[in-house]
Order: structure tokens, then C-alpha cells, then sequence
């Protein structure tokens, strides 16, 4: 196991060379692409939906919905120009903490992982609207991100609901590995 996410490290792309494509990001087909271009956003995406599936309940849209609508804040803030402020740091720690979550099979009430997860998505959205100005192919872009990011929050939700909790709770684990392992080296 430990050779497997060493060698993921080491091949996937860091999470700062998802970011800061420039001026030739525009339309649907470059949002769409964009998520699966960084292994940090993947995960993150990924892991939203394992948690959801987890968890069960109202959680399976709420999660999922809560980290779009961060997401689209972020992007629209990003595309006006806005940068938050530690935004890598947070896109690492929020691959990090969510992954974990799902190690843990963590139960946490929706009035706790609701704003948890849409800050995740904030700062996920910020990285995706930084790369183009508005009115560049703006709304293309942003709808093709979003429609990737919930593509990837439904095979984490299927992948929960349809593995055992034993490797949907590994996988968590090696998420947050990964991106310690991103940190660390």
C-alpha cells in the first residue's frame, strides 16, 4: 500500500499545476476537463461523494449540493477577479480533513458538514475562476466545472454505496496520505 501511494504522489500532477491555466481557459469542454486536471480537486470531489454515501440520508444531495454552491461562489468570485486568501493551503487541507472523514466513517450533523463542505468548494471554486476573466467564456467554463464536479461527487456517492465500507474507508485514508505525501515531499 505504501508503494502504491508513493507512486501516486510522485506521478499525479501537484495541486498547483491545476491551477493558473491562463487566458486559452474558456467554454464548456475546458470547465468540464479542468476538475480531473489536479489530483487535489479530484480527490476532493471524489471524497465529498464516499462521505455523502456514507452518511447517508439527507446528507446524499445535501453534501454534494453544498459543495456546488460553495464551488459557485468561489468560481464567480475568482472570475471578478477575488482571490481568497490561503486558498491552496485550504484546497490541500480540505483533500486532507475529507478524506479522513470518510477513514473514519464520520457521522457529523448536516449543520457542521454543510458549511465544512461548502467552504471546501469555495476555495475549489476560487482555483477554477482565477483562471479566466468574466465574459471570456465565463458561463461555459463555469457550467462545464460544475457539471464535472457533481460527475465526480456521483462516483464517490456510487462507489460508497455499492463497495464495502472497508475499502471506501481505505480509499479515505489514502486520500488524506496522498496529499500529506504532497505536503511532506
Amino acid at each position: 500500500m505504501l508503494r502504491l501511494l508513493t507512486l501516486a504522489a510522485l506521478l499525479a500532477p501537484l495541486p498547483a499545476l491545476a491551477h493558473g491555466a491562463g487566458a486559452h481557459v474558456h467554454g464548456v469542454a475546458a470547465g468540464l476537463l479542468h476538475p480531473v486536471g489536479g489530483l487535489d480537486h479530484i480527490l476532493a470531489m471524489v471524497a465529498v461523494g464516499l462521505w455523502a454515501g456514507l452518511t447517508g440520508g439527507r446528507a446524499v444531495l445535501a453534501l454534494p449540493a453544498a459543495f456546488l454552491g460553495g464551488m459557485a461562489l468561489g468560481g464567480g468570485l475568482g472570475m471578478a477577479g477575488t482571490g481568497l486568501p490561503m486558498m491552496e493551503a485550504g484546497i490541500l487541507a480540505s483533500v486532507i480533513i475529507l478524506g479522513a472523514l470518510v477513514a473514519g466513517a464520520t457521522r457529523l450533523p448536516l449543520r457542521v458538514g454543510l458549511p465544512l463542505v461548502a467552504a471546501f468548494g469555495l476555495l475549489h471554486g476560487n482555483a477554477h475562476g482565477l483562471e479566466l476573466a468574466a465574459g471570456t467564456g465565463a458561463p461555459g467554463y463555469a457550467l462545464g466545472f460544475l457539471l464535472a464536479t457533481a460527475a465526480l461527487h456521483g462516483a464517490g456517492l456510487l462507489a460508497a454505496r455499492h463497495l464495502a465500507l472497508l475499502p471506501v474507508r481505505l480509499a479515505g485514508g489514502a486520500m488524506a496520505a496522498v496529499m500529506l505525501a504532497v505536503i511532506l515531499l
